[in-house]
Formats: structure tokens, sequence, C-alpha cells
């Protein structure tokens, strides 16, 4: 069965959708300098906790939307509390509802515009979806990163498709940016902007938590994620952790 969105929570947009969060009477520009040169930001976050985390299935499919959970919800308002005082330019979120849900709450009340980006969905499950982790880490045993899940895509074709959002975001001119996306994303991202690895061993990434890039520290990512890919020996996958 199709989960809902709860009370008060918006359903998914649609890929490359540009919308307006509510409340646009708030002012939201007045940290530019005209004439002066202001360095360029990107917070990266994992989505707030959702029906799928608590209850350890596959979700990647857009069409069958997965909420937030109650406790959900209040890590995304804590999530907003950490940026209340970051002036944001936009917000980026995946087609996935939970990391819309996140951004709604987490920016409530801020005339912040949202963009849809594909390119930082969660990686494609395809027959997988809707399955308990474990069947995912069972066929993760027996193939590569190159190997393409039955209906989905490889983790490699997931790092290309991050390394290509970012690219788009840095062609783009906002000061601020935040990206609400997925583990996957987020734990490859991170570590690729630090180390060029693919993954940073022991690294848990919790929901709602944010990572603090500047243009550089993306722009590198973006390569480092790009050069994994190529060389065929990307990390295989989720963290035995969880999985979005």
């Amino acid at each position: 069965m199709t989960e809902q969105p709860g009370p008060g929570l918006a359903g998914p947009a649609s890929a490359g959708q540009m919308r307006q969060l509510p409340h646009p009477a708030q002012a939201g520009a007045g940290h530019r300098l005209a004439g002066r040169q202001v360095p360029r930001f990107f917070v990266l976050a994992r989505h707030a906790e959702s029906a799928a985390n608590t209850a350890h299935v596959l979700s990647s499919d857009p069409s069958r939307p997965v909420p937030l959970t109650e406790h959900g919800q209040t890590e995304a308002r804590t999530l907003g509390a950490q940026l209340a005082n970051l002036p944001i330019d936009l917000a980026v979120g995946t087609r996935l509802l939970r990391t819309q849900q996140t951004i709604d709450i987490a920016l409530d009340g801020r005339p912040v515009p949202v963009l849809i980006e594909p390119g930082f969905d969660e990686v494609q499950v395809g027959d997988l979806d809707g399955a308990p982790i474990e069947a995912y880490w069972s066929w993760e045993d027996q193939h590569t990163a190159d190997d393409r899940l039955p209906g989905g895509e490889s983790v490699t074709d997931a790092l290309r498709r991050y390394a290509n959002a970012l690219r788009r975001l840095l062609a783009r001119t906002e000061t601020v940016t935040l990206v609400v996306t997925h583990e996957l994303a987020v734990r490859h991202i991170v570590a690729a902007a630090a180390t060029g690895s693919p993954s940073l061993p022991g690294t848990d990434i919790a929901n709602a938590a944010p990572y603090l890039f500047g243009q550089d520290a993306a722009r590198r990512a973006a390569d480092s994620l790009d050069a994994l890919a190529l060389s065929g020996h990307p990390h295989a996958g989720p963290e035995r952790r969880g999985k979005d």
C-alpha cells in the first residue's frame, strides 16, 4: 500500500520543479553586498528519519512516497534550528518525498525556493524496492559496484549522477545552497570532498545532520566521484548500519 504524507506535509514535487516555501513575507536576501564577491557555500544533509528507515526496507521509487516519521519531523525541526541564522538562497531536494518534507519542515516560514534535482536521488534499486535491507546486502555480497541491480542501476551509475548534479549546482549563482539527499550520496560526497576516497570508514551519516562545503570542496567532490567511478573500485554500496 502506498504511504501518504502525514498531516500538514506536502506530497512529492516533480523533477526540475521550482517552488516557493510558504510565508514569503519574511526578508531573505538582505545579506548580499552589492559589488562584493561573496564565497559560495553548500550545506549537505541526509533527510530526516523516514518510515522506510524504521521498517528497514529499501525505498528508491518516487512513485511510492515514504513520509517522515514523527521522530523524523522532530529531526527536521532541529536541522531548521541549526540553520536558522544562515541565509539560504536555494534548497535542493530529490524526487523522494522524505527529502522534500525535511526541507519544508526545516525551512518553515522562510521564503526559500526549492529545486528538485533527480541527480541526487537514492541509488535506484529496481526490483528490490520495498524489500528488506538484507535483500540488498545479499545481492551486494555477490556483485561489484559496476553491476546493476535488477531493474535498477549500479553504485557506479549513482556516483556519476552525484558528480553531475554537483556540477549543475556549481554552475548556478546562489551564495548558500541547502541540499537534502540520501545516505549513500552524503557519505560518498563527504568522503570525496575530504579525501578523494570512496567512503570514510566508520562514518555514520546521521539523519538530518548538516555538512558544510565551500565551492572548492564541492568541485573537488565532483571530480573525485568521477575518478572513483572510472576506477571501477568505489565502495560497493550502503553501509550495513542502514539504508534509505
